[in-house]
């Protein structure tokens, strides 16, 4: 995958300019940005109640943060970004796949909302990248450490993206789990499911190289702290959605 752009993309002539990369990172919640979330928290109530646990007032106000969510359905993004963005007083800031940019609607909210775009043909270390670079600049990111939505609803074998962002980066991560979405909108289904339950719980923030053994090489470092942290978003979950990562793992 490759790093955002700060000239007009050509590739294609339908493609619109995407926004340069002090604007991508900018850690500001806009107007717009506060209307897109309000919108979207009415939306959610509508469908849905969802129950929020955990101390959003401890996520760190400034310095690299990641938030690292389990990940079973589309509308877990949309519960981070709607509940947590007023929470937070920052702009959380995704990696979403270029091609979005060109979608009605979608595109004007990824480009005003803090979605960085990237590559997906491309290699996965120009991902690294891009997302080393919005926490080199001291933001938010938003990360899925399973990379896509799980089939089954239990917690899937990370990427070891997030544990070398981590430990590169000394960001603080904020472990979230998110149970029963999908139950509210499983994959294949257009809209959602009215009437159902979900929780999102918000973990203590920590820093894995402080949880580690000084003695550890890279190799060893890197496995242990994606441990850590899978283990402690699945201590957030409903214990169906736990997996391999439960008490009995």
């Amino acid at each position: 995958m490759s790093a955002p752009p700060t000239q007009p993309a050509s590739h294609h002539p339908s493609a619109k300019p995407v926004l340069t990369e002090d604007e991508l990172l900018r850690s500001d919640i806009t107007p717009l940005i506060r209307s897109i979330a309000f919108g979207t928290r009415v939306i959610c109530r509508c469908y849905t109640r969802i129950r929020i646990e955990g101390d959003a007032d401890a996520i760190p106000r400034d310095g690299p943060v990641i938030l690292a969510a389990n990940h079973i359905s589309n509308a877990d993004a949309v519960f981070i970004g709607a509940f947590l963005t007023p929470r937070l007083g920052r702009r959380i800031h995704w990696l979403g796949k270029k091609e979005m940019f060109d979608w009605p609607v979608v595109g004007f909210i990824a480009r005003t909302g803090g979605v960085v775009p990237v590559d997906r043909g491309a290699a996965d270390v120009e991902a690294f990248r891009v997302a080393r670079r919005i926490l080199d600049a001291g933001n938010v990111l938003m990360v899925f450490p399973e990379g896509t939505r799980s089939p089954t609803g239990e917690l899937q074998p990370p990427k070891d993206g997030l544990a070398m962002l981590a430990l590169r980066t000394d960001a603080t991560i904020v472990p979230i789990g998110i149970s029963n979405t999908d139950r509210i909108w499983p994959k294949g289904r257009p809209i959602p499911f009215p009437g159902k339950h979900a929780t999102m719980r918000i973990g203590v923030p920590f820093k894995v190289g402080e949880l580690l053994p000084p003695e550890l090489d890279r190799k060893a470092a890197k496995g242990l702290a994606t441990t850590l942290i899978m283990r402690r978003i699945a201590a957030l979950l409903d214990p169906r959605h736990r997996g391999t990562y439960g008490e009995d793992g």
